[in-house]
């Protein structure tokens, strides 16, 4: 998993509350286990028309959104079945971060397993966010994981809370597998006693 430290990039608006996890990666697009190529199927049934054609009036099909980095979301983004596809698909599309007042618990952790930082901030901090990120191509923000930081166009700053050893996973790259390597030498000196205490086993 990559580290993540600090992302600079263009935000994505998307004011629409209770966008559950078959809106983020419908159905359809669930029958594979890899990781990669879900991305075109991000939001496929708002993203696209009948006919297979780009929806010109959804976000992220507008020229100033193509390259969105964050997603600023309404409520409870994330709910729904618990599909690991949704964080997959954002991330595949290239969204590294999603902010909200609020997200599913089970899309919650799945974010910081596959490497996107999900910042839960308050209504007023969300709304002065959304009309950043209405801005179009100049809606850049910066998101500092180290100092806990939201950064705006016009330098203003929002602060955000984090539990610190999530924080610490995201800052080092470590999913569930990095936590158990990290923890290698501990293993093999335990595996090494063991095997001299029952050579029987």
């Amino acid at each position: 998993m990559d580290k993540f430290t600090k992302l600079t990039g263009v935000a994505a608006p998307l004011p629409i509350v209770n966008v559950d996890t078959d809106m983020i990666i419908p159905k359809d697009y669930l029958k594979t286990i890899k990781r990669t190529g879900l991305g075109t199927g991000l939001f496929a049934e708002m993203r696209y028309n009948e006919d297979g054609s780009d929806n010109s009036e959804f976000v992220l099909n507008k020229p100033a959104y193509r390259n969105a980095k964050i997603l600023i979301a309404g409520d409870n983004f994330g709910c729904g079945s618990s599909r690991e596809h949704a964080p997959w698909a954002l991330l595949d599309f290239g969204i590294k971060c999603v902010i909200s007042t609020g997200f599913a618990d089970i899309f919650y952790n799945n974010c910081f397993k596959n490497g996107i930082l999900p910042i839960a901030v308050s209504p007023e901090d969300l709304d002065k966010l959304m009309d950043d990120a209405e801005r179009g191509a100049n809606a850049t923000l910066t998101v500092d994981l180290e100092a806990r930081e939201i950064h705006g166009p016009d330098g203003g700053m929002i602060g955000f809370d984090l539990d610190e050893f999530r924080r610490h996973c995201l800052l080092n790259g470590l999913d569930d597998i990095g936590l158990t390597m990290a923890k290698a030498a501990d293993i093999d000196v335990y595996e090494k006693r063991a095997a001299e205490s029952r050579p029987w086993a």
